[in-house]
């Protein structure tokens, strides 16, 4: 039920016939591209990556830069690492129309375990989960293995950004919830994230967007100091719940790796409320670093997190 309503909202939410074109257009882009299938589909994202890389600029400047300042990698390498990951990032934006052909029926052939025991014991966990993830290889995919992981009426939310077109949001939406998960808007969603934990669910957060001062800490992340979101810690505390930092890798051949690393018990955390919350912070932040530096290629380094005025 919490899926078929989270998609009415957003339908419902598009009043203009113009809108309404527009989903009815998006869903049968997606469609077409989902008839592709993965191969062909990542051919299309490469071309659209090649075409980014020349025609932006500014954003091919500043991905370059970054990834030299906080990999202290030379130019040359830098250049390299950076155009793979222009072509991560539009195979991850493709991927939105691929959820529906993405599951845990893949796994053991297309869909790889990095750490088999510690993925059974997520699995076989009881309790109330926040799983903190980022803006790192198959992002959209991991939304919908998510998804699947526990059965209804077990709540499986991913807390998501909405777009500004109701009609994009809506189909992104449609996609992102094709294997059970439900989408919430990342604004004003305190109470439905500390309902669903206080239900033993699991809430999926991307813990590497930017954040205003009054919502993070700053913290040291990738050797620069960059604003964390508090929100997830101070959820994940307030529930005492496990914190587990989860990566959807991809590799070739149309496989992917998951990646689980081990939780974080904020019920057993020591210090006052404020001392758990930055501890927990710290601790996803430091889970995400990690990721990174074992594939960069894969993370969005187009975002510029630390935000830097290079020329």
């Amino acid at each position: 039920m919490a899926k078929r309503h989270s998609e009415d909202v957003n339908f419902t939410e598009m009043r203009t016939i113009l809108q309404k074109a527009q989903y009815s257009f998006l869903c049968g882009l997606g469609s077409l591209i989902r008839s592709l299938g993965f191969r062909r589909t990542y051919k299309m994202a490469d071309g659209l990556a090649y075409l980014a890389w020349h025609i932006l600029r500014s954003r091919r400047r500043n991905t370059i830069n970054s990834i030299t300042e906080h990999l202290k990698t030379d130019r040359e390498e830098a250049q390299k690492l950076a155009y793979k990951s222009f072509q991560s990032t539009f195979r991850s934006f493709a991927e939105i129309t691929l959820t529906q052909k993405f599951g845990r029926e893949l796994e053991g052939t297309k869909l790889l375990i990095a750490d088999p025991k510690l993925w059974k014991k997520f699995q076989e966990c009881p309790r109330p989960i926040v799983a903190s993830t980022g803006h790192y290889g198959s992002w959209e995919l991991l939304a919908c293995l998510l998804g699947q992981v526990y059965e209804a009426p077990r709540p499986r939310l991913v807390v998501v950004r909405k777009y500004p077109n109701p009609a994009v949001t809506a189909y992104i939406s449609k996609q992102r919830e094709a294997k059970g998960a439900c989408m919430i808007g990342h604004r004003a969603v305190a109470t439905a994230v500390i309902r669903a934990l206080h239900k033993n669910g699991i809430v999926a957060f991307l813990v590497d967007h930017k954040t205003k001062d009054h919502e993070a800490y700053t913290l040291s992340f990738l050797g620069d100091m960059a604003n964390v979101n508090m929100g997830p810690a101070l959820l994940a505390v307030r529930a005492g719940a496990l914190v587990w930092p989860i990566f959807l890798e991809r590799l070739e051949n149309e496989r992917f790796m998951l990646h689980v690393q081990e939780p974080l018990d904020t019920k057993l955390l020591t210090g006052t409320t404020e001392e758990k919350i930055k501890k927990t912070t710290l601790f996803y932040t430091q889970a995400m670093e990690k990721q990174i530096r074992h594939n960069p290629e894969q993370w969005f380094w187009m975002h510029n997190r630390w935000n830097k005025n290079w020329k």
